[in-house]
């Protein structure tokens, strides 16, 4: 394993866990949903990365970019929809 795949998965990892430090700081539903957020983008793009860096532009590395790509897109939605019924459960009906 070369180095710049070992710290591009050292930073996945290090975005995971701040994430889940994160999350438990918050003090609300609404907020937690953020660090979700940021754990689907923050710790998977450097798995992206270094999974293009490691084996190169193939069929393996080409699913895992479209891997990510519905990640971040079902993530976002996922998000989206869970917000607005935190806010409908809260009585802010907008």
């Amino acid at each position: 394993m070369t180095v710049a795949v070992a710290f591009l998965l050292a930073a996945g990892v290090l975005a995971a866990w701040l994430g889940v430090f994160a999350f438990t700081r918050m003090p609300t539903p609404l907020q937690r949903l953020h660090a979700v957020s940021f754990v689907n983008v923050g710790a998977a793009t450097p798995i992206l990365a270094a999974a293009l860096l490691s084996d190169g532009i193939n069929s393996r590395a080409l699913k895992c970019v479209f891997i990510l790509f519905l990640v971040l897109l079902i993530g976002a939605l996922l998000a989206h929809v869970t917000g607005r019924a935190l806010h409908y459960r809260g009585g802010d009906r907008r």
